[in-house]
């Protein structure tokens, strides 16, 4: 096989939202999403937040198994554990890019360009999506370009279930 300057990784994540009145909070693409002061009580129940071991982020944890499979490093499971006692447990998904591009930059790799596709009704990641690629790309480091859709109410995303989403990036060996 020969040299290859610029490697391409694809990574997927879903997660289901947490049950109302869990506490957990509403992290995506690096970002908080609090519930507005004008939402109803009924409509509050849409920012509860991402069940998972960290702070549940699927455009983080995309971007993640993105990045490690282009270098060919494993992914987010090898990488930070899973389960309540996981090196990851916890974490946002910021703190957990910012160690993948140092465990990038170890084995000789930095990112060059990502997108992230965030797949579900809500929250509407149009309203924020300037703010979302801002902390991707300073997580990472490189250009990210977040992008937004829906199933049409089809399937767990489109019943308002969970969310999810999927990356691509590409790597530089260095």
């Amino acid at each position: 096989m020969g040299s290859v300057g610029v490697l391409i990784g694809q990574g997927f994540d879903a997660h289901r939202f947490a049950p109302a009145g869990s506490g957990r909070e509403l992290w995506i693409a690096g970002l908080y999403w609090p519930v507005p002061d004008s939402c109803s009580e009924a409509d509050a129940a849409k920012y509860e937040g991402i069940e998972g071991d960290s702070d549940g982020d699927v455009a983080a944890h995309a971007l993640i198994d993105a990045l490690l499979a282009a270098a060919r490093l494993g992914d987010i499971g090898s990488l930070f554990g899973v389960g309540a006692d996981a090196h990851g447990a916890g974490m946002h998904g910021i703190d957990m890019l910012q160690e993948v591009v140092a465990h990038l930059a170890s084995n000789g790799y930095t990112p060059a360009s990502a997108s992230v596709a965030i797949i579900g009704n809500r929250p509407k990641i149009g309203t924020r999506r300037a703010e979302a690629e801002a902390a991707l790309s300073a997580a990472v480091g490189c250009p990210v370009s977040v992008t937004a859709t829906t199933t049409d109410h089809m399937g767990f995303t489109g019943h308002g279930e969970g969310i999810a989403a999927i990356a691509n990036a590409l790597v530089e060996k260095i």
